[in-house]
């Protein structure tokens, strides 16, 4: 656990001059107090004695309750554990240095470690949460550094509410982690407010959790509360909205599954399929309806949902072609498909395209000798495909006209890629396309190439 000891040694100086704890240090986040703790006892690098600088200005006095509360707050950081231990009883009268007290329960000194817990058991309440969860839990990481965490986590149980809700929104990322997961442990939440939860945190691991949760409580009620499936199949988060999809079922709306055969994640649509699916569907099916409709080649395609599930099971395609779906037809797909998804290789859409080439090799489709004139293509995103898919058969592409495109009149990505094809053909012509490029006006071709001629 890395903090910077030059901080807290600036800190500790602060606190001898008679800076308040809040100003010296509090505002500075949880890593700040671990930065004193560490500072303080940094001798001077131009003394004899091993003291620190800050000892030679506030020497301590043998009763330390004598001390105001900058000075106990270095008292509490001092080098000799003894002084330490009696710093304790004194600072428990200062709440601002229940953090010093909380990083004291984990001091490598037994006596020190015992009496700061004490201190700690009486003096911390669910209202101090807010301010030292952070500090608790980074602590927590530590050898010896549970006992804070163990303590808070009974506190929030047994206390109200109130301070848990207030660290489910709190800044600090494992915070929020800790009171989601503290909160579904004792079922605090509802389903509408956890499937909130997974639709707005931005951390992929409390959107799991929340949403994991969600489908206990539906699997337990068997009916969706309003709109908490709503929440899930709207979020960002992949994993939310497949739990949504997958949650479909069991709440008896599987017809919404279909309109996610298209989704954007991988996961999301074998959700989809297996909903569609156990409601009598056939993805696959639609899949090839919807990549061959005459419809989805027009720029200008409607951009109405995807898919219906009608009563009887049909799916019902409609609307432009979602990126989703081509991936979709060659995860679930046959190697016969490829004739399906060989016209969208020259899509309007160019998302449309490099799906369709990413497609063609996942049903070990692609052709060499058609895929390497799609090297052209305006769509880095698409060269990439391309480049995927032609690289393991270099052999196969022209040498003039991979060699006419590494020149400086083309598209960047168009460069990158013939140079690619060009280093693993090898020969002299990879030692010409060196050459080249190692003077080449644009960075990022000099540096490939550089790169490639040390090896």
């Amino acid at each position: 656990m890395s903090v910077d000891i030059r901080g807290g040694t600036a800190a500790a100086a602060l606190l001898a001059a008679g800076t308040p704890v809040r100003e010296a240090v509090a505002a500075a986040g949880p890593r700040a107090w671990l930065a004193l703790d560490q500072g303080a006892r940094q001798p001077d690098s131009r003394a004899w004695d091993g003291l620190a600088h800050w000892e030679r200005v506030v020497p301590m006095p043998a009763d330390l309750s004598l001390l105001d509360e900058p000075r106990l707050a270095l008292a509490l950081c001092h080098r000799d554990g003894r002084t330490r231990e009696a710093a304790l009883g004194p600072a428990a009268r200062h709440a601002g240095l229940l953090p010093l007290v909380v990083v004291r329960c984990a001091d490598w000194a037994a006596p020190v470690r015992e009496r700061a817990r004490e201190v700690l058991g009486e003096r911390l309440g669910p209202a101090d949460a807010e301010t030292l969860a952070p500090l608790i839990l980074l602590l927590a990481r530590r050898d010896r550094g549970r006992f804070a965490a163990d303590l808070l986590t009974e506190l929030l149980r047994a206390g109200p509410r109130g301070p848990l809700t207030g660290l489910l929104s709190h800044p600090d990322l494992a915070v929020r982690r800790f009171a989601h997961r503290l909160a579904v442990e004792e079922k605090l939440l509802s389903p509408g407010e956890l499937a909130l939860a997974a639709h707005r945190d931005p951390d992929t691991v409390v959107q799991r959790l929340c949403a994991d949760a969600v489908l206990a409580c539906l699997a337990a009620d068997g009916a969706d509360p309003g709109d908490t499936i709503g929440l899930l199949l709207t979020a960002r988060g992949a994993a939310v909205r497949a739990a949504g999809v997958t949650a479909l079922r069991r709440a008896g709306a599987p017809e919404r599954a279909a309109g996610f055969l298209g989704d954007r994640s991988a996961v999301v649509r074998a959700c989809a399929r297996y909903v569609v699916r156990q409601h009598g569907g056939d993805p696959a099916a639609w899949y090839r309806e919807r990549c061959a409709a005459p419809a989805v080649l027009s720029p200008e395609a409607d951009r109405a949902p995807g898919a219906v599930l009608s009563p009887e099971g049909a799916l019902e395609p409609g609307g432009a072609l979602e990126p989703g779906a081509v991936l979709g037809l060659a995860e679930c797909g046959e190697r016969a498909d490829a004739e399906v998804l060989w016209p969208l290789a020259r899509h309007p859409d160019a998302r449309v395209r490099s799906r369709a080439v990413a497609g063609l090799r996942m049903l070990d489709a692609d052709d060499v000798r058609r895929l390497w004139p799609l090297l052209d293509d305006p769509a880095p995103g698409v060269v990439r495909e391309v480049v995927a898919s032609v690289l393991p058969s270099a052999e196969a592409v022209p040498a003039p006209w991979l060699t006419e495109r590494v020149g400086a009149g083309w598209p960047p990505h168009v460069r990158f890629a013939a140079f690619r094809l060009l280093v693993r053909r090898g020969g002299d012509l990879r030692r010409g396309a060196l050459l080249a490029l190692l003077d080449d006006p644009a960075p990022e071709l000099r540096r490939r190439a550089a790169q490639v001629a040390e090896l």
